[in-house]
């Protein structure tokens, strides 16, 4: 059996990417919610815009590219914690003069609503906020903590500079959801939102990017390959941090979605619905092994059964899970399975070295060229 991620393997990051980035800029300049002066928000940024804001907020994409290597590959992860980070600085700078609005804007979930009343005192009292996004790294570096308790380091970073006990920052918060919700409507766009979503864009008039996405190398090589292993008797599945329409669509278009087992496609609805069905095992995403465990057992498996597997398989070896993160491998490792690193990530080339340090199973330039690696004429 081989488990495909997604992103990085088939289809490049950078509208996902783009997306985050975007979601940073509107809650920071959203009027609906902070609304700093600065810049001014819309719905309908040029492409030179995208471009620019990209490299801004995550910093050349260094910023990305730390996230990713502590374990981190979730786009909403990304989004909460970017935006969390400028969210702590601006209530370090007001704390002095203005503590009771700190204290009332930490005093339960960070929401909509209290980045909008935050954001008008700001306005009236003409107080400016510069964000510093280069400040991310430097901020978290001597943290050592990785994967989810990353994202839950920040409600120890806003009691070493507020003095302040919280846990707005946890994984799967009041603030982490409004970030999500953000990400969809840049990403699916108003249509898509709607159905996905069952309900209105709190901000209409986005595009989405859904339907602009790219492939990382020819769809009809990649199909010809996919092919190829199904012949030889292998089962192919996907383990994706993307919910099932992002997955779905993007890949039929490509003329690649069939290639799969139905059975073995196991994407971030599934993972959240298991969170909620079993929250004593959240979080469920990746690292945690659990997209891939589901795909190896396939849907029809209980989750409570697929929970509690011992690990590792007894017939790992047999499965090869193909992946561009540290993400993918560390969940790999956890099933005792088989990984291969494909090169077509946020780092391209250059997270060869990582890979081999890490002792990734085999690395590929791009997804076609697994043919090689199971025939077993490259590494």
């Amino acid at each position: 059996m081989i488990l495909f991620d997604v992103d990085g393997v088939f289809l490049s990051e950078d509208r996902c990417f783009d997306a985050s980035a975007l979601s940073v800029w509107e809650l920071l300049y959203n009027p609906r919610y902070l609304g700093l002066r600065g810049d001014v928000f819309t719905t309908q940024p040029s492409e030179e815009k995208i471009r620019q804001l990209r490299q801004l907020v995550f910093d050349s994409d260094r910023v990305l590219d730390w996230i990713k290597t502590r374990g981190i590959n979730s786009n909403w992860d990304m989004v909460q914690m970017t935006f969390s980070l400028q969210w702590l600085r601006l209530l370090k700078q007001i704390q002095a003069e203005r503590p009771e609005w700190v204290a009332e804007a930490m005093s339960g979930p960070v929401t909509a609503d209290v980045l909008r009343q935050l954001g008008g005192r700001l306005r009236e009292a003409g107080i400016m906020y510069e964000p510093q996004f280069d400040a991310f790294i430097p901020a978290l570096a001597e943290s050592n903590v990785t994967k989810q308790e990353l994202i839950a380091y920040f409600n120890t970073l806003a009691k070493a500079w507020l003095g302040m006990e919280t846990e707005a920052f946890s994984p799967k918060s009041a603030l982490w959801e409004l970030g999500r919700h953000v990400f969809q409507e840049w990403y699916l766009g108003d249509d898509r939102y709607r159905q996905v979503e069952d309900k209105a864009p709190a901000t209409p008039g986005k595009n989405g990017f859904l339907h602009q996405e790219i492939p990382l190398a020819d769809p009809r090589k990649i199909r010809q390959v996919l092919d190829g292993l199904r012949r030889e008797g292998i089962v192919l599945g996907l383990g994706t941090g993307r919910p099932l329409i992002e997955t779905e669509v993007p890949l039929t278009a490509l003329g690649l979605y069939d290639a799969f087992d139905p059975e073995r496609i196991v994407t971030a609805d599934d993972v959240i619905q298991a969170e909620q069905a079993h929250p004593e095992h959240a979080p469920l995403g990746k690292p945690q092994p659990y997209t891939y465990l589901k795909g190896y057992f396939g849907r029809s498996k209980a989750d409570a059964e697929v929970l509690t597997v011992d690990l590792p398989l007894s017939k790992g070896e047999e499965v090869l899970i193909v992946g561009d993160s540290i993400a993918d491998l560390l969940a790999a490792r956890k099933m005792g399975c088989k990984f291969a690193a494909t090169l077509t990530g946020l780092t391209g080339e250059a997270a060869r070295a990582k890979f081999e340090e890490l002792g990734a199973d085999y690395i590929v330039r791009d997804v076609t060229e697994l043919s090689r690696v199971i025939s077993g004429t490259g590494r």
